[in-house]
């Protein structure tokens, strides 16, 4: 078991570069006092509104704070509206087969044997997690009857950049489950002083342990390595209890978006793996709806107008029947409903809560890649913005593509890199793709859509200063010409 990866991120190739995000103009504003003596002998309504901002801006920070406590809010319980909250079992509405299929292959554990490795995949908002943590602790509550130490290790790769990262947050992960500290330091040592540490910790402390990788395929890992730091990390788990490193019994659920991430799996990690598929399709609208209603006690009763559920619902199934995405516009609406001090939720603030949630979305992930990522995004949004169908082909993208870099002198891919990237994207539920072909003259390329509107991209990556130096104007012009050529 070697080192594997470096431990200090910045050996990372591919890292954003001038990342700029979006600034704020802040800009005081300046009243000017009229005097007692000066004032006009009569009150006008704009003096009495203008006196009733003098007196609400006179109020303490405090006297704020009380008097928003004291209003009665829309939510009764947020947690209800935390799309990561663990809820109860018949909460969970529309994933009874996936449900039945994770617990009966996990339920060995209370047994005290191994539990089979999992592949769970499927878009985004799906339930995926959901019901691994949901199956993970009743199988936990069960094994404390029963006096088996069983842990549930979970990290979130999106974030992790190498091998040896994602072990120590393992290992971490591990200590926080068993009260204990990790006895290794972050960086400065092998990855496999790591692995050790890990593999001492559950070997003291579990009898069987799960562990949870969600968005693995997300850990790439160093370029320079032959195979990604997921297939590694997938090999070095699933073989350490045949090499005698772990006493306890492990089993490793791998949860991707991606549902072609095992062909870029090495063949020794996928002998040692060896996992069983479970497939997550898309929600439907009538889904989503009973997803949301069965959370609608988060709010006070009878404040959520009718047509707010099925709005919310079917905003989410236009995105890849996300559920996530239903239950956040839900909570974000009812936010919305108390600042605004309404007594009620209703469509107005679902269709404001559309509008920010997706703004939201596009913000997280542009905010993390790097410019010639969001070169390539906006140059075939921009193409996606001006077709009837909203769609982008990939040879249209590319000749925009190639305008912008010129524009702001930045570097240029070949065709062929620009089409990865765009691929690469498509992890982050954003975009998707397929490969067409509009005759033999046109020959084959890849027809891209969004999951969101294109303008709210646009506008998005706008706010990075170096793409905000190239005319709109410009760019739609540039756009329209290379439709108008397509062929």
């Amino acid at each position: 078991m070697g080192t594997d990866d470096s431990d200090d991120p910045s050996t990372e190739s591919g890292s954003p570069e001038d990342e700029t995000g979006a600034q704020t103009d802040l800009s005081s504003a300046t009243k000017s006092h009229t005097s007692q003596h000066d004032s006009p002998p009569h009150v006008t309504a704009t003096d009495q509104s203008s006196a009733r901002d003098a007196e609400s801006s006179s109020q303490s920070i405090e006297d704020m704070l009380l008097e928003f406590d004291e209003q009665k809010g829309l939510i009764r319980d947020r947690s209800l509206l935390d799309p990561n909250f663990v809820v109860e079992e018949d909460r969970i509405v529309g994933r009874d087969a996936q449900l039945q299929e994770v617990t009966k292959m996990l339920r060995v554990a209370l047994g005290d044997n191994r539990p089979p490795n999992l592949f769970l995949y499927g878009p985004s908002g799906t339930g995926k997690s959901l019901i691994t943590k949901a199956v993970c602790n009743n199988i936990s509550r069960i094994c404390d009857s029963r006096d088996i130490r069983f842990g549930t290790i979970e990290v979130n790769c999106q974030d992790l950049d190498t091998l040896g990262v994602a072990v120590y947050e393992l290992a971490q992960q591990a200590a926080d489950e068993a009260g204990v500290d990790v006895q290794v330091p972050k960086h400065g040592v092998a990855t496999k002083e790591k692995w050790d540490e890990l593999y001492r910790i559950v070997n003291q402390h579990f009898d069987s342990v799960v562990f949870v990788l969600d968005e693995l395929d997300m850990l790439v890992g160093r370029r320079d390595k032959q195979d990604p730091a997921f297939s590694r990390l997938l090999y070095q788990l699933s073989r350490a209890g045949a090499n005698d490193e772990l006493n306890a019994y492990i089993s490793v659920v791998a949860i991707s978006n991606d549902t072609k991430m095992m062909d870029a799996v090495g063949s020794r990690a996928v002998s040692s793996f060896t996992p069983e598929d479970v497939h997550f399709d898309d929600y439907d609208a009538n889904q989503l709806q009973a997803i949301l209603r069965r959370r609608q006690d988060a709010f006070h009763d009878d404040v959520v107008d009718d047509d707010v559920i099925p709005l919310a619902a079917a905003f989410a199934a236009q995105t890849h029947g996300d559920a996530r995405k239903a239950i956040d516009l839900m909570r974000v609406a009812g936010e919305l409903a108390e600042r605004e001090g309404d007594a009620r939720v209703c469509e107005g603030h679902v269709r404001a809560a559309q509008a920010k949630v997706e703004k939201n979305r596009v913000l997280e992930v542009v905010r993390g890649i790097s410019t010639q990522k969001k070169l390539c995004l906006y140059a075939t949004a921009a193409v996606a913005s001006q077709t009837a169908d909203g769609t982008a082909r990939s040879t249209t993208g590319y000749r925009v593509y190639q305008y912008l870099t010129d524009a702001i002198d930045a570097d240029q891919y070949h065709q062929e890199t620009y089409v990865n990237k765009m691929k690469e994207l498509t992890t982050y539920s954003l975009v998707d793709f397929e490969r067409r072909s509009h005759g033999p003259s046109s020959g084959m390329f890849l027809e891209f859509q969004f999951g969101e509107r294109p303008e709210t991209i646009l506008e998005t990556l706008r706010e990075d200063s170096r793409i905000e130096m190239v005319s709109e104007s410009e760019v739609q012009s540039v756009v329209k010409a290379q439709i108008r050529n397509q062929t």
